[in-house]
């Protein structure tokens, strides 16, 4: 693990500890932190408070977001947090990651800071947990072919975090608009996973990979629909994790109405280019959105996967829920070492 830096338990004066990429990236395993958003997400949901993200735009192409979080509830969850984010999807042309971030961790009853964190590496760990905690109410138990839609820095996590829910996929495919970023990704994940019989390769044709996919993850910064309903095949689970603007869209209306659709939280169906749109072109109501992340992992049994074959739609936007919930199993991880 990396070294920790400043006092895990600071006195008054004194600095708060600083958690970097390395050390989040060994006290949050993916199977760790699903586990963690499973057990804690049911009761934190109604005692964190978290308005509508702030948003921001501060070039034609980037965009500032602001993410507050607060717990009504020191007892259980002591912790206010805020997380400051930069996205500049034009970013790749400079091989640099499009989204950037810093987590500020506070003691919700004295206000003292009490970590600063990798907001970067927070962020794509809790997505990658979030998508794979709804996989495992939503796809098939069966999977055995996963497609990413998208070679970004959000993409490796995702992957990885729905191999851990679903353990029987064998295949992965990656999809890129340049396939330089895929085949380097492929070639990345060959040695990292070095899972025996597990097919790791580029997505040369997305039609007929996604033809293929028991379960389709898109990660891009897309707005125009990259994933077409009509190519879903009978029993696919849709993630869709990219858009969170009303103008953003990663798949068409198509695989909207073919499939059942969840959420991660209220915001998406303010915030997901997907649903908006969906909702003004009539395709949709919002009444007819299933369910969020929260009945899922309290398996209604009214809502999860009814059979082999009906297609699921999984929109996550994020929450600053999920990321002070992240950030608690971090510093409590850290400061117990």
């Amino acid at each position: 693990m990396a070294t920790v830096t400043g006092n895990p338990n600071p006195a008054a004066g004194e600095s708060p500890i600083f958690i970097d990429a390395s050390t989040l990236r060994s006290v949050l395993p993916y199977r760790s932190l699903i586990n963690h958003l499973q057990t804690s997400l049911p009761s934190a949901t109604s005692v964190i408070q978290s308005p509508i993200r702030h948003h921001h735009q501060t070039s034609s192409s980037s965009t500032l977001l602001l993410m507050p979080a607060w717990s009504l509830s020191p007892t259980t969850i002591p912790y206010t947090g805020v997380k400051l984010v930069t996205v500049n999807p034009n970013n790749s042309a400079l091989n640099l990651p499009g989204v950037h971030a810093s987590y500020v961790l506070f003691n919700s009853v004295t206000g003292q800071t009490l970590a600063s964190i990798d907001g970067t590496e927070l962020t794509v760990r809790r997505t990658a947990c979030i998508s794979a905690v709804a996989s495992h109410y939503l796809s098939n138990v069966n999977s055995q072919v996963l497609l990413s839609v998208g070679a970004g820095s959000l993409a490796p996590h995702l992957i990885k975090a729905h191999l851990t829910t679903r353990p029987s996929i064998n295949h992965v495919m990656i999809w890129n608009r340049t396939s330089k970023r895929s085949k380097h990704l492929v070639n990345e994940l060959r040695k990292e996973i070095g899972i025996a019989n597990m097919k790791i390769e580029v997505c040369e044709d997305i039609e007929l990979g996604v033809r293929m996919a028991d379960i389709v993850s898109c990660a891009t910064s897309s707005e125009t629909p990259v994933v077409m309903g009509r190519w879903l095949k009978a029993g696919a689970h849709l993630d869709l994790v990219g858009s969170y603007k009303p103008t953003m869209r990663e798949c068409d209306d198509e695989a909207v109405m073919r499939g059942r659709v969840f959420v991660d939280g209220e915001a998406a169906v303010v915030e997901a280019g997907e649903l908006v749109g969906a909702f003004e072109r009539g395709v949709l109501k919002k009444d007819e959105i299933e369910g969020d992340l929260v009945q899922l992992i309290k398996n209604d049994k009214k809502i999860v996967r009814k059979d082999d074959n009906e297609i699921t739609v999984f929109v996550s936007v994020g929450s600053a829920v999920f990321d002070l919930l992240t950030a608690q199993l971090a510093y409590e991880s850290v400061i117990r070492v």
